[in-house]
């Protein structure tokens, strides 16, 4: 009884020291302030984050998508979205236009150089991960397809059980 015991503490351990969390980067938002990466969170609540590009007719089919649900998802779960553009130093000034122009209300950050997008080992976009809580990553997806954005809400709403 002792040794299965022994086993699963060490299975739990191992699956908290497993856990990825984000990295420290420096980004800045579209108004130009700066934000580390490693201090994201929404109070103790899930958060996702997607990352985008203006170029990327998916990723903004994706942010269009969630935009039209996001209020509700907020009520309901009190979830928050940081999107994080990929967009290259030449284009970033088309980002917040954009962001804008499309009426999204996310807390968008900008990654000109890769930095986070290297972090993470990001190879194509859309790439959206969930954030428990407590700021480990415990879900990720990569790509989208319509509808796509009601396996994230689910995702949430597991957590917030």
């Amino acid at each position: 009884m002792r040794k299965l015991f022994f086993a699963f503490v060490m299975l739990i351990v191992a699956s908290t020291a497993s856990a990825q969390r984000l990295p420290n980067v420096l980004l800045k938002d579209i108004n130009g302030k700066a934000v580390s990466t490693d201090t994201l969170n929404n109070g103790g609540k899930p958060f996702i984050v997607d990352f985008f590009a203006t170029w990327c007719h998916p990723c903004n089919r994706e942010l269009d998508a969630i935009s039209e649900v996001y209020d509700e998802w907020r009520e309901e779960t009190g979830v928050k979205i940081f999107a994080i553009s990929l967009d290259q130093a030449q284009n970033v000034a088309k980002v917040k236009p954009l962001v804008e122009n499309r009426g999204w209300d996310y807390d968008v950050l900008l990654d000109p150089n890769g930095d986070m997008q290297r972090a993470l080992s990001i190879q194509s976009i859309p790439y959206v991960f969930i954030c428990d809580g407590k700021g480990n990553i415990v879900y990720k997806h990569i790509g989208y397809t319509d509808g796509a954005e009601a396996e994230l809400i689910e995702k949430v709403r597991e957590l917030i059980k």
